[in-house]
């Protein structure tokens, strides 16, 4: 009979809701070209992770209305080893595309972008988790 008990705990804590990835939430981006923030909200995009524009502030920290609010910032990012996902970003200061790598270390992410197969690459610097 413990041994049923047991199967039956097991098989509820096995059923019970998944646990969210530690990239998962609302990221603060570092100031783009122009002084920009953004804040991204990133979340489960079928076999990946992809990330949306939520809101922008400018230098002075005064909401703005980019026309890329919305948007994907970054996608198809997957964990490439503990801490680190690769995919790729999207730098609206600079309308340009790049593979990315983020290494994700705490409530902070180290953001790079690359082009031409990481001949020429783009420190995006710190996010950092707002929640």
């Amino acid at each position: 009979m413990k041994r049923i008990a047991t199967l039956f705990l097991l098989s509820l804590m096995a059923s019970g809701p998944a646990l969210a990835d530690p990239i998962e939430g609302l990221w603060r981006t570092a100031p783009d070209d122009h002084g920009d923030i953004g804040y991204i909200r990133v979340g489960d995009c079928g076999s990946g992770y992809c990330g949306v524009l939520e809101r922008a502030e400018n230098a002075q920290g005064e909401a703005i209305q980019p026309d890329t609010l919305g948007r994907k910032i970054v996608w198809n990012l997957t964990s490439s080893k503990s801490g680190e996902y690769e995919g790729r970003i999207y730098a609206p200061d600079r309308d340009k595309e790049y593979m990315s790598r983020l290494e994700l270390s705490g409530n902070r992410i180290s953001v790079n972008g690359c082009v031409l197969g990481g001949l020429i690459c783009r420190d995006g610097g710190q996010w950092t988790r707002v929640q």
